[in-house]
This record gives C-alpha cells, structure tokens and sequence, in this order.
C-alpha cells in the first residue's frame, strides 16, 4: 500500500492547527455552582466527556496506553484522537480513531477548516454563520510518510473528491501507523502550495500552545470574511 512512497526523518519546529474555540471554554454550569460542588461536577463531566471516557477505557481504534499525559497541551492532543466524526471518513481517520491534523502555513488551515464548514452550510443552502478558531501551534519530529513532489499519477489518497480520497486515505494511514511512522506529510487539497500535516499518534504531537482566534464568517457567500483576534 505504502512501500512506493518515501519515508523521511524530519523535524517540523511549528504547524498549526484551528480548534473551534467552543472546545477551548470551562464547563457551561462551572459559574452556576459553589466551589465546593466543582469535583462533582467534574465527576459529571468526567462521565460524559468523550475525551475522557476513551482516555480512561479506549475505544475500538485506540488504546488508553496511547494517550498523552503529563505533556502541554495534553487534553487538546486526547482530544484530537478520542474525537472522530461517528459516521464518516476524514482523509486519514475514520469513525474509531481521530488524528491531528495541522498545516505549515496558517492560510493553508483556514483554507481547510473553510472548505469543511462550507460543506455543511451547503446541506441546508443558508450560508449565514460566525466561528472563532483558535490557533495551536505544536511541533513534531521522527518518521513521516512523504506525500509531497510526488510523480503523477497522483496517489488517490490526495484527491480533492472526498469520495475517492478518503477511503483511500484511511488505508494509507492504516499502513503507516502499522510500520510505526509518526504521520504523513501532503500537499493540501484546498490551498494551492500549501502543506499539511497529520500526526496519527499522540505521542507525535509536541510543545502545545495556543495562538491568535480566527473568525470566520460567511455572510451569504460560500467564501468566508476573515478577523484576527476580533475581541483584541
């Protein structure tokens, strides 16, 4: 599946990653209890979150040994494989597993977010929405699958029809994961000479830190307008 594409040892100082800022808020009730109800609610938390429940006990496609602890950043990195979208395919993760997925340049991550939320305004033909992004900067090193220059014909897995590329993709990650390579490295789809990057194990994600908000808003265009810290 993978053995005509290069491996390369690299290190990548900074890649970012948008997260909707709605992940970056304390919990809704924390302002509606006194301090001393905060574990329970916590406990209550604990028992409904996603994150932590495949954090402590796994899922089908990911072990609670592989989650990170004691690292910066560490919930943001759980978070990014204990959540996946249940009935779909993202390019190199399906339903049991997540993946961190960040770009060289931050023009080539609105560019993909963009294209994302876009498709699902296009469900119900209303593109009227505001969504704040927060930047998470991370850094990476060790082996990676060289998508990038690649000789045409073009490897399926890189298509931008998501009906040919995602099952493809899933199957190449499947393989890099199986060989051990940290993530894979490709042009992006949605911006012309942009790079991402996909780490398919949390361990492969480093030295978390949060960054600028990005506001995006589509205002009856299928093109969002853009601001940098609107609230700064």
């Amino acid at each position: 599946m993978i053995d005509r594409f290069p491996v390369i040892l690299t290190t990548i100082e900074r890649a970012v990653r948008l997260v909707s800022t709605a992940r970056l808020r304390p919990p809704v009730l924390a302002g509606l209890v006194a301090d001393d109800e905060l574990q329970t609610l916590a406990e209550i938390e604990g028992a409904t979150s996603e994150r932590i429940v495949r954090q402590s006990r796994g899922a089908s496609g990911i072990s609670p040994m592989e989650f990170a602890a004691g690292v910066p950043g560490h919930s943001f990195i759980n978070a990014a494989f204990a959540y996946s979208r249940p009935r779909g395919l993202n390019r190199f993760n399906g339903p049991s597993r997540g993946a961190w997925y960040a770009a060289f340049e931050v023009e080539t991550s609105i560019a993909e977010v963009a294209f994302h939320l876009t498709r699902e305004l296009d469900n119900i033909g209303v593109y009227e929405t505001i969504v704040d992004y927060a930047e998470l900067f991370a850094s990476f090193a060790g082996e990676f699958l060289e998508l990038r220059n690649l000789p045409d014909p073009q490897p399926e897995c890189l298509s931008p029809d998501i009906e040919i590329a995602y099952p493809q993709g899933n199957l190449v990650a499947d393989a890099a994961r199986t060989r051990g390579l940290n993530g894979i490295i490709y042009p992006s789809a949605r911006r012309k000479g942009g790079t991402c990057l996909v780490a398919l194990t949390p361990h492969a994600v480093q030295s978390v830190a949060q960054g600028r908000v990005i506001r995006l808003m589509w205002k009856g265009t299928r093109t969002p307008e853009r601001v940098f810290d609107p609230k700064a």
